[in-house]
């Protein structure tokens, strides 16, 4: 209902709220309900809280310590699949895209030998067939794989549900999409898609394959609720980076840093994990190939640029270029997002409306623009003599027809001749990049043939975002920064005139520049820097210019995939509220319209009315007291009401409530039943029949509701609200008015509730605290009534915890409590064996001559309140 409230005319809410999905809001009787679901293009939130109803309860209550060990163990398992999964996908996905480029280049090379033309035509043809699949495959087959897949994975870890993109034909489709797309030479990587590769093969495996394909198995069917497969996401994600970049430690700080929204410890220990198993599947698959096994992917393929051997020391000259580096990268990766937006909207608004055949002539467009300007710039290029070649160098001038390197042989009249601007445009970008950080190769490129390749290819990379195939901007924007840091490397070396300054040094600072003012991360870019160049020794400089082209691009605008969340219409709640949210209360988000309502016992044809009439995702459930007021006692979501429908176990006939949630009643529902499939949308409306009959029934929902929903007071601060609704996940709050009393206040202390000890090395003596007597005197005089009641269960050690082996006696004398402890049965045995006499009469004078107490007490049986003024409350051993 926040979709029509915030059409009234508020122009502050509007304004707060227009980053959060509109929902059904209201207020009834003083209560209102703020909430995350939205039914615009499709986009659901997901139920992240645990719904505490009592088939959960139940659940949890038949569940012993064997079971979470096995639940923990079963974690790290699927931990292990996901990082098996995403490597070897990401090892098939290089491997394919480094054979195809490297067929691609070795037969033109071979044709151009002969004749340019006849090179240049099966060099476009060649691309055009690869992008053609590419674009057919998402077109016809996967449509949610088009794009990186990072903005719908950030949102779906943000608590939004997107249809479609966790699905198995979209991980096919972002496979085979992405290698026909980047072997096709389009201006985009594929490490954007492999992080949504591992996304998609996290889902699946936690809800053990897909059953459309009969792909499944029961096996691996253990994790169906949205909180468990937003870990299982966490580490696809964490994966594919570490796949992309070879990055463990970058893929785990891109995940904390840039996709998710909640995070914990034991998360980060299984994301860590994760990405450990990707770095050894990857490792282990480049050492089988090394060995010529993988045809064209060979020591490549894998981005890792190693210059370890670059520029080893810098001047305190030098900052002022790597300054301006940063600050060139925010205001060009700034104008990156900017143009994006344009030519994304543009796009989306007259030229996808047209349908899939305008996609696929829109990337066969491209791709034939792309090969043209990669094939026909460098033969407008004349070509340069060779350096003189370092007799302990291994680069070679120029380097053979078709062999990755540095120095191509283009177009060139002299064997001893390369063409600078073939050398990064007609070549595969991995290499490109290579090329560019590449050291102890100063004036390799001339500063004509940079800024040329850097106008065009950014021109480029502006153009290709956003068609219809799995796109990437982590390499094209690599290739983007370095070729104009290497530009200013050119300038810094003919200024200071030092042989030190390496040119390659520059391009990987502007690399990672522009993804900082692109992007705008910073530590989990800074380490994946770090990893893929091999050089602690450049972390400084990295860290100065991320954090410059960060601050700049941050002047302008937001960064490059919350900017494409937001033109996907995905609903991000972003990590800090807007400030006008201070001045906002709760009720005044919820507006003055009245909330719809269920009552305890709803009969069944007024359910499906409610659910006909209305998109609403959860409902508040009003019971009434004896005094006939009304009472919200739970929420109730529409996914487990419709199960409910479907189900029709729980219908009765009578209007009056069951015995089921006085825990009477056994429910006839397992907790995992009402788990919504994640590859559909789970069930509807329209496809549950009922017949007349049932129609006439009720249900009793007590038992299904969720009796513990979060709820804030009504004058309690927008800000508040957004950041308990993000830190927690939430679905739904209640706005309800001030309570009029309050039953107890829980502080800190209240929450440090420790396992009972298990060294009996550190045994001491405790004292009962006067919180704890209290609170168990008043517990035995609620339940004194019940004299069957075994009281060894612990009236006293309910809350008050001793230590292993202990021995304690709580009596009773007079209406006072007293309490004796012994730390171990050495104490009871030295106490009882010098005392005797007084233990004597000590039993006797508060039993009388009832022997058998005194033996109860001894042997420690069980002892009831059968005296009225001596009684012994409790007698523990602890063993």
């Amino acid at each position: 209902m926040l979709s029509n409230h915030f059409e009234n005319g508020m122009d502050m809410a509007r304004l707060a709220w227009s980053r959060l999905p509109h929902s059904e809001d209201g207020e009834l009787d003083g209560v209102g309900l703020l909430s995350t679901s939205s039914n615009r293009n499709g986009v659901e939130s997901l139920d992240y809280e645990v719904i505490e109803n009592y088939a959960y309860r139940e659940e949890q209550a038949q569940r012993g310590k064997f079971f979470v060990g096995y639940n923990v163990a079963v974690k790290w398992f699927f931990a292990l699949l996901i990082g098996i999964g995403t490597g070897l996908a990401a090892v098939f996905i290089n491997i394919s895209v480094e054979n195809f480029a490297g067929w691609k280049f070795a037969l033109t090379f071979n044709i151009i030998q002969k004749s340019y033309l006849a090179g240049f035509l099966m060099y476009i043809l060649i691309n055009l067939a690869l992008v053609f699949s590419s674009v057919y495959i998402i077109t016809h087959f996967a449509p949610a794989a088009a794009g990186s897949g990072i903005p719908e994975i950030k949102g779906y870890l943000n608590g939004i549900d997107i249809p479609g993109i966790l699905l198995f034909r979209t991980l096919i489709g972002k496979i085979f999409g992405s290698i026909g797309s980047v072997g096709g030479g389009l201006a985009l990587g594929k490490e954007g898609p492999l992080v949504h590769t591992g996304a998609c093969i996290a889902s699946l495996l936690g809800q053990g394959g897909s059953t459309k394909y009969h792909l499944s198995s029961r096996w691996l069917q253990g994790f169906k609720s949205d909180r468990d497969r937003r870990d299982l996401v966490t580490c696809g994600c964490a994966a594919g980076v570490a796949a992309a970049f070879r990055a463990p430690v970058g893929g785990v700080l891109f995940a904390l840093e840039e996709v998710t929204s909640w995070w914990r410890s034991q998360l980060m220990w299984r994301v860590f994990f994760t990405s450990a198993v990707v770095a050894v599947v990857v490792r282990v698959a480049m050492g089988w190939c090394k060995s010529g096994n993988c045809g064209h992917f060979g020591a490549g393929g894998f981005i890792i640029w190693d210059i370890s051997d670059g520029q080893e020391d810098y001047s305190f000259e030098e900052l002022l270029p790597m300054a301006v580096i940063g600050i060139i990268g925010g205001l060009l990766g700034a104008l990156f997002n900017q143009l994006t937006i344009y030519v994304t909207r543009w796009r989306r608004n007259y030229l996808h409306k047209k349908g899939n055949r305008v996609k696929i002539y829109e990337a066969c467009l491209i791709s034939v623009l792309t090969s043209v300007i990669s094939f026909g710039l460098p033969l407008l290029r004349n070509c340069s003599p060779c350096p003189d070649s370092d007799p302990g160098s291994e680069i070679e001038c120029p380097r053979a027809p078709g062999a990755d390197g540095n120095y191509v042989n283009f177009y060139c009249g002299k064997d001893k001749e390369y063409n600078d601007l073939a050398t990064i445009f007609f070549n595969t970008q991995d290499d490109a990049i290579r090329n560019l950080f590449s050291a102890k190769t100063i004036h390799e490129f001339s500063a004509k043939s940079l800024l040329t390749f850097l106008v065009m290819f950014y021109t480029l990379a502006v153009v290709t975002f956003g068609t219809a195939v799995p796109a990437g901007q982590f390499v094209p924007g690599i290739m983007i920064g370095s070729t104009y840091g290497r530009l200013v490397g050119i300038f810094t070396v003919n200024h200071y005139k030092k042989l030190n300054i390496d040119e390659g040094t520059y391009a990987l600072l502007g690399a990672a520049s522009f993804l900082g003012g692109s992007m705008r991360m910073t530590v989990s870019l800074c380490v994946i820097m770090v990893e893929i160049t091999n050089n602690l020794k450049l972390l400084p400089l990295i860290m100065l210019v991320l954090l410059i082209s960060k601050a700049v691009g941050d002047v302008f605008n937001e960064g490059l995939y919350d900017e494409q969340a937001r033109l996907r219409g995905i609903p991000l709640l972003e990590s800090r509220p807007k400030y006008v949210m201070r001045k906002m209360t709760a009720r005044e988000a919820c507006g003055n319209q009245k909330v719809l309502s269920l009552p305890r016992v709803v009969k069944v044809a007024d359910a499906v009315s409610i659910l006909r009439s209305n998109k609403h995702n959860g409902f508040p459930v009003v019971d009434h007291t004896r005094d006939g007021e009304p009472l919200v006692i739970g929420l109730m979501l529409r996914s487990h009401l419709l199960v409910l429908l479907q189900s029709k176990i729980d219908f009765q006939h009578s209007p009056l409530p069951s015995h089921s949630r006085s825990g009477s009643g056994a429910i006839r529902h397992n907790f995992s039943e009402f788990a919504k499939p994640v590859s559909s949308k789970g069930i509807s409306i329209d496809d549950i029949y009922l017949s007349s009959e049932d129609l006439e029934m009720y249900i009793d929902l007590a038992p299904f509701l969720n009796p513990s929903p979060y709820v804030v007071p009504e004058d309690m601060s927008l800000t508040k609200v957004y950041n308990l609704f993000r830190q927690l996940g939430l679905r739904h709050i209640f706005v309800v008015p001030r309570a009029s009393r309050v039953i107890g206040v829980i502080t800190r202390k209240d929450l440090l509730i420790e396992e009972e000890s298990e060294d009996s090395a550190t045994m001491e003596l405790q004292s009962t605290s006067v919180r704890g007597q209290r609170h168990k005197t008043r517990l035995l005089e609620e339940n004194g009534a019940d004299a069957e009641r075994p009281l060894l269960n612990g009236l006293l050690v309910q809350n008050q915890r001793y230590l292993k082996g202990s021995f304690v006696i709580v009596f009773r004398d007079n209406g006072r409590n007293y309490s004796w402890y012994f730390v171990n049965f050495f104490n009871v045995v030295l106490v009882l064996s010098i005392y005797p006499i007084w233990y004597l009469y000590f039993c006797f004078s508060h039993f009388g001559t009832s022997s058998k107490t005194c033996f109860d007490m001894w042997t420690c049986n069980e002892v009831t309140l059968g005296d009225v003024d001596h009684t012994i409350l409790n007698w523990q051993v602890t063993y």
